[in-house]
């Protein structure tokens, strides 16, 4: 994977079509406040951006033991680019219900979940989360997709209000030892928080809400605080956190854990550009019980059992990262993708997150990856490739 570069396709797509307010504001360059702090770290913040900000791709330190110290104490990440939506008002519950393939209406204040949004052809379209904080009142936390626009067009006529929130700031602590250096400086009981639920409090005095979640297959919190306070409590994270080896992380060590924990990444992980859920285990973010409407409702249904690929991981015998798009052969016959790759220095194994032929997708295949020259010996396993029962981000869970 590698990160878009500054929204390549924002100056096409606006001589293209006419941006809606929503689209424009999402679209629209931003900075961090963190930046500074950012460049004393070591990130010339001049090269990749995301969702219209720069982000920290380096740092002075190596990614490598940055992802050690996630791993085994905690890392500090500023994951402010996402993109976050509040929703709200008498109608926020049933629009939100027909942009996504989850039932909006069993979520509880409280609580979040990562669901499918589909276009009318049943083909993923974002990365979305529909975070509810009340009755009337949602966020929406998103990547680079189509959600801007489908919002805007679901809420005409709705008693509902859209506006993305360009004050947020998002801080990510993601490690074994979160809880123990947050713990302390909450204003609330933050152990007994579960997975994908947040709450209103204080951290350090400041007003935020965090939430239980991340995106490095470790236990972690994130922080959502206003742009004025994101220093003051970035300052305060680190400190509290260096007795126990805590230090800020960069976007590279971000990418190395998400591959580690086969996180997906839209839409790097769907370049088919119809790609289902289906095709890439989302399963779980379709509720085929949902007795609502939403958009692709019934393409998606049918598209369930004709998968054309299906996501899988594979090891890879060699000493560094493949490229994402590199091909995959079974001999002669192309029968895959790369979608995204790294080397885990962690794991000492080349790691790939691929497509492939469903025929080729089960664990124990042995195929080869195209390279320069020469093929690499590639082997199918199960995903994730840290910690494949996920008891580090749901220790509760019993197995």
């Amino acid at each position: 994977m590698r990160i878009e570069a500054a929204h390549p396709d924002f100056q096409n797509r606006r001589d293209a079509v006419s941006l809606t307010p929503l689209e424009e504001t999402t679209m629209s360059q931003r900075n961090s406040v963190l930046n500074d702090r950012h460049r004393k770290l070591g990130s010339a913040l001049d090269g990749d951006s995301w969702n219209g900000m720069p982000i920290p791709w380096r740092y002075h330190t190596d990614p490598h033991e940055e992802v050690v110290a996630t791993r085994t104490r905690a890392a500090l990440y500023d994951v402010s680019a996402l993109n976050i939506v509040n929703v709200r008002g008498r109608d926020a519950e049933a629009v939100l219900d027909r942009l996504v393939s989850i039932d909006v209406t069993r979520l509880k204040p409280g609580t979040a979940r990562l669901g499918a949004e589909v276009n009318e052809q049943g083909a993923l379209v974002d990365d979305i989360m529909i975070i509810r904080d009340a009755a009337d009142r949602f966020r929406v936390s998103h990547g680079s997709g189509a959600t801007p626009r489908t919002l805007a067009a679901l809420a005409e006529g709705r008693q509902v209000t859209i506006e993305a929130d360009r004050d947020v700031h998002i801080l990510s602590l993601q490690g074994p030892l979160s809880l123990e250096v947050l713990k302390p400086h909450v204003g609330g009981d933050l152990a007994a928080l579960p997975y994908f639920c947040h709450f209103e409090t204080t951290l350090f005095g400041v007003p935020v809400t965090i939430g239980r979640g991340g995106y490095s297959g470790e236990r972690g919190y994130e922080v959502y605080c206003a742009s004025k306070d994101a220093g003051k409590l970035w300052d305060a994270i680190l400190e509290a956190g260096k007795p126990h080896g805590v230090i800020a992380a960069s976007w590279t060590a971000l990418d190395l854990t998400r591959v580690e924990g086969a996180l997906l990444f839209f839409p790097y992980d769907m370049p088919e550009g119809d790609t289902t859920p289906w095709e890439v285990n989302m399963d779980w973010a379709v509720d085929l019980d949902k007795k609502g409407d939403y958009i692709g409702k019934d393409a998606v249904l049918k598209s369930r059992g004709k998968e054309r690929v299906k996501q899988a991981g594979m090891l890879v015998q060699h000493h560094a990262a493949v490229d994402a798009g590199a091909k995959i052969f079974d001999g002669t016959q192309e029968v895959g993708v790369v979608t995204s790759a790294s080397y885990s220095r962690l794991l000492m194994q080349s790691l790939a997150m691929v497509h492939l032929r469903p025929s080729h997708a089960q664990p124990g295949t042995r195929l080869t990856i195209a390279h320069g020259d020469k093929p690499l010996e590639a082997l199918v396993v199960r995903t994730p490739f840290y910690d494949p029962l996920r008891q580090r981000t749901h220790p509760e869970r019993q197995r």
